[in-house]
């Protein structure tokens, strides 16, 4: 297929594109690149690149394409709470006018970065399915519901949208971030040697790595239609939901030397959630996750260690996305809107 991708220069894309190469498909990327330069190793295999704000997407941009793999958005709770109009801007109707723009075009397949943000606050400890009501408490998770029911929308004979609600995600990406909750205890229990916990650690989370979820998205690309037309999947693995305090001592067990520690003031984190894995599994033959956490820990170490990876950078705005966006914006390179400034367009 050829295959546009969205964002393909952030965490996700930089593990995506090189799958969907390497599995023959003809792959563009689009991205703004607020990351571009957000490196730790050499960076992905170069791919023919379309410089564009997501808000600007046309129908021409999108001509010519099978699929759509739509990763890009502001990309956390935090940017999300830093301008929430903004949020909703990107992430919910800039979707759905590509969605618009991809269908004229004539895209058959459109791929959706969700998240298991849009749940929210589980009511109780069991795993919530795809059917699981939502209760999303940031900006951010409310901008998924709001996208994936619009989307929902568009579906019919000719365009088929599909609803991917990763996990947290984890692992390395050659445009790593550190404000995912394995990879920064894993960066902190090595090179300082406290895991250090910035909530209580009791609230449940499902975990996932970054390359299982590409692996997803290569599976429903290449899935029958009449299975995934218009599906939600969560794109977890029903046995690794964690207590956070139970990731900590298990970076601790893997880092010699290294001890659980707790912010001042650490107190209960209200996103608390587990979620069900198996709908996917079940209907995407082509998907088999492979990672642990405990594996993707593992990983972290030796990518940090063979990068050369110090605590200033890990801290600092190549690996830290609400960094890398108050930078931007300080510097004068980014408007008040996120958009770049005109001496820094070309």
């Amino acid at each position: 297929m050829r295959v546009l991708v969205t964002g393909h220069h952030g965490y996700l894309g930089g593990v995506l594109t090189p799958l969907l190469q390497a599995a023959g498909h003809e792959v563009t990327g689009l991205d703004t690149d607020y990351y571009l330069d957000c490196l730790l190793g050499p960076p992905p295999g170069g791919i023919p690149t379309l410089r564009r704000d997501l808000r600007d997407v046309t129908a021409g941009d999108c001509a010519g394409f099978d699929a759509v793999c739509h990763l890009a958005a502001l990309c956390n709770d935090p940017i999300g709470n830093l301008n929430p109009e903004l949020t909703y801007e990107v992430n919910h109707r800039a979707t759905v006018r590509l969605a618009h723009a991809a269908k004229a075009a004539g895209v058959t397949r459109f791929l959706f970065s969700s998240s298991c943000s849009l749940y929210g606050a589980g009511p109780d400890d069991r795993p919530l399915d795809e059917d699981a009501g939502f209760n999303p408490i940031t900006p951010y998770g409310e901008s998924k519901i709001l996208a994936e029911q619009d989307l929902a929308a568009l579906a019919d004979d000719t365009f088929s949208p599909v609803f991917l609600r990763n996990a947290t995600a984890y692992g390395f990406s050659p445009r790593l971030r550190g404000d995912l909750v394995v990879n920064d205890l894993t960066a902190h229990a090595l090179l300082t040697g406290e895991v250090r916990l910035l909530s209580d650690g009791s609230a449940w989370r499902p975990l996932v790595h970054a390359e299982d979820i590409a692996a997803a998205f290569l599976a429903l690309l290449e899935a029958d239609r009449s299975t995934i037309h218009g599906r939600a999947y969560n794109i977890a693995v029903t046995s690794e939901n964690y207590l956070i305090r139970d990731v900590a001592e298990l970076v601790a067990e893997v880092v010699p030397g290294s001890t659980v520690t707790f912010a001042g003031g650490a107190s209960a984190d209200a996103r608390n959630y587990r979620v069900s894995g198996d709908r996917v599994v079940a209907e995407v033959p082509g998907f088999r996750p492979r990672w642990t956490v405990r594996k993707g820990i593992e990983e972290l170490v030796e990518a940090y260690q063979r990068h050369g990876l110090t605590i200033e950078t890990f801290r600092g705005e190549r690996h830290q996305r609400l960094r890398r966006i108050r930078a931007l914006t300080e510097a004068g390179r980014l408007d008040r809107d996120l958009r770049w400034t005109a001496a820094e367009a070309r």
